[in-house]
């Protein structure tokens, strides 16, 4: 079977995803060798949302840094990035180590001489009442999401501002305003964390030419959806366009950002939610009895 016969994500499960194939030839608003020369760092690269980031930078003739823990993964997608002819480095690290994140940049620039873009994607999170959460499990998710995003963030402006040369940095987030987050409050702090943070930043670090932006993410069919609970399925597509996003999505706006189309745009939150902070609830537990209206 051929990757055009093969049957789309939505046709083998609602929830999981689009395809390596369907990601490596998904159509683009972006002309072929946009980003020839530059080279892009994902975290979490991976992951649903990840592979689709790395394969859109690739055919567009950027050169692929990628890391996450889970080193299968990574040699799929090394493997696929090669069939597309890009150059790619893969590392298998955890980002909540400092240490481990300068290895990583060390290595970026040991193999590519130079970075251009830093894409923030790796997270972590899990649903559960906010009584049931552990310590353990408080540190995990904001280390991730929120020291982990800093110490990439930190590192690799040190080298752009050490040489004197540009960058582009885009934390993954979600819309902290849209709330309520019941069932997820260690991610609602660690993303809001992340939001001003970016900001910040970009304030900062505008005199070296570095821009930081955020994309904040709604509900887009990816394997990970698999492990909300059956409860949180009604809310998946609670907004106006009344569907999942495709992360193939995530990857454009990734690119929109990064190109030389967001050259004048910093300290910005684009949000892709299918309109949800206008119309929209997102219960990861599911709703709760006390908020549904009665018949």
């Amino acid at each position: 079977m051929s990757p055009r016969d093969e049957p789309s994500s939505r046709e083998r499960q609602p929830y999981a995803g689009q395809t390596d194939a369907e990601l490596m030839q998904a159509p683009t608003v972006f002309r072929d060798g946009l980003l020839r020369d530059q080279v892009v760092l994902v975290s979490g690269g991976g992951g649903g949302i990840g592979r689709a980031i790395c394969y859109l930078f690739g055919r567009l003739g950027a050169s692929v840094v990628a890391c996450g823990r889970d080193a299968a993964k990574l040699a799929r997608l090394a493997a696929n990035l090669a069939r597309l002819g890009a150059p790619c480095l893969t590392q298998t690290m955890t980002i909540r180590d400092p240490a481990q994140v300068a290895g990583l940049m060390d290595a970026a620039w040991s193999r590519f001489g130079h970075l251009d873009v830093v894409i923030n994607n790796a997270g972590g999170q899990f649903a559960a009442p906010a009584l049931d959460i552990t310590p353990k499990g408080w540190h995990a998710v904001i280390e991730t999401n929120l020291y982990g995003t800093w110490y990439m963030m930190q590192e690799a402006a040190r080298r752009w501002i050490g040489r004197g040369e540009p960058g582009s940095i885009v934390n993954m987030v979600i819309p902290v305003e849209r709330g309520p987050g019941v069932g997820i409050p260690h991610t609602m702090a660690s993303r809001a964390g992340q939001i001003a943070l970016s900001r910040t930043l970009a304030v900062e670090w505008a005199p070296h030419a570095i821009r930081v932006n955020c994309i904040a993410l709604g509900v887009f069919a990816s394997p990970g959806l698999a492990r909300y609970p059956a409860s949180a399925r009604e809310s998946f597509a609670t907004n106006p366009m009344r569907r999942l996003g495709d992360v193939h999505d995530v990857a454009e706006a990734c690119v929109y950002l990064s190109a030389p189309s967001g050259r004048f745009i910093t300290a910005e939150v684009l949000t892709l939610d299918g309109g949800s902070q206008a119309w929209g609830e997102f219960w990861p537990l599911g709703k709760p009895a006390h908020f549904r209206i009665p018949e």
